[in-house]
């Protein structure tokens, strides 16, 4: 079995693919993410199925088809681990979306259960929703 930092490395990996189904197969049954803020659209809690929902419309979004996400420091304990990361992509109009963040992820086995994730909420509303 994979040390907790390696199935988040793992799993960022695969988001940065933008294969919505293979991301969502990193996820256990039952796993949830939540979105810091408040921004409509994007903030909140997401059960897998809905994260699903969410990733396919946003993929759409993303000249290069994905989100990159690269993790730029981790610290772990026991199952949960906490990580700094960057995102990166190109929208289909033409803005970057370079965020910053803080995740709290708890696995569980080989796979993600939880996932906290805090950014930089007025970035990502500028990027995505500002008209």
């Amino acid at each position: 079995m994979k040390d907790a930092k390696t199935v988040v490395a793992d799993f960022l990996a695969t988001f940065s693919t933008g294969q919505v189904d293979a991301i969502l197969g990193g996820l256990a049954d039952g796993a949830t993410w939540q979105v810091s803020g408040g921004v409509p659209g994007m903030s909140g809690t997401y059960a897998k199925e809905e994260l699903g929902a969410l990733l396919r419309g946003a993929v759409a979004l993303y000249r290069e088809g994905a989100l990159r996400i690269t993790p730029t420091a981790m610290i772990a304990e026991g199952n949960k681990v906490a990580a700094e990361a960057e995102s990166f992509a190109t929208l289909s109009n033409g803005r970057i979306y370079n965020n910053r963040y803080h995740f709290l992820f708890e696995v569980a086995g080989d796979k993600v259960l939880r996932v906290r994730e805090y950014m930089d909420t007025m970035h990502a509303w500028e990027t995505f929703f500002k008209p």
